[in-house]
């Protein structure tokens, strides 16, 4: 019922009454949406958990993606035991081969031997036969070496030319052919420059640095 001035009682303690029936009504009608309130909330939180939880969505092979070693394991020891006549013996594992290194490669063989002294057996005192050797193989980085190729031209004259006065006949090697004329720089050297910059992408400041190291 919704009041107004003209409704209303004239006498005070109606409207006492009145006012405390309508707050006890207004309390409970509180109360009730509390509840309701909490309700969906614990509803929702639920939801919430079911779908975004860590064990909503667990299943029993959850925790057994890492490991595959004791799974195995478990699964040997969980299956029946058969007898030994009927049981097939396991292959043995192969353990992987190391390839080779390629034999085009330079190589040095270093030899590694026992003392004269220790080739006397120990027990009865006679030399040690050669029965075999192990060979490993090792990868050496052997560093650019710079050099100087110094080219030496003989020269030739004839002595009876200068002893009887005429024109002296004089023969030498040509000059060995030269990428830079007059220059210092070999094809090797200008090739590995060039790789170095272009390939590489090594400043020529860098390369001065490399060359210096190398004295």
């Amino acid at each position: 019922m919704k009041f107004t001035p003209d409704n209303l009682p004239n006498d005070i303690d109606c409207l006492k009454q009145l006012l405390l029936e309508t707050l006890a009504a207004k309390n409970a009608e509180i109360a009730e949406l509390k509840q309701s309130v909490q309700r969906l909330l614990e509803q929702f939180r639920l939801a919430q958990q079911k779908r975004f939880g860590a064990s909503s969505e667990r299943h029993d092979y959850q925790g057994e993606l890492f490991n595959e070693a004791e799974v195995t394991v478990d699964d040997v020891d969980n299956e029946p035991v058969e007898s030994s006549t009927d049981a097939v013996p396991a292959a043995p594992k192969k353990r992987p081969k190391r390839q080779p290194l390629p034999k085009d490669l330079p190589r040095e063989i270093i030899t590694h031997d026992i003392s004269e002294e220790d080739k006397q057996c120990d027990c009865c005192g006679e030399p040690l036969t050669l029965m075999g050797q192990d060979s490993s193989e090792k990868l050496k980085f052997i560093p650019a070496q710079i050099k100087v190729i110094e080219h030496i031209r003989l020269k030739y004259s004839c002595n009876q030319c200068e002893t009887q006065g005429t024109q002296a006949n004089i023969k030498q090697a040509p000059v060995p052919a030269s990428p830079i004329p007059k220059g210092f720089a070999t094809a090797s050297l200008l090739s590995q420059i060039i790789t170095s910059k272009y390939q590489y992408a090594l400043p020529l400041y860098r390369q001065e640095m490399l060359f210096k190291q190398h004295g």
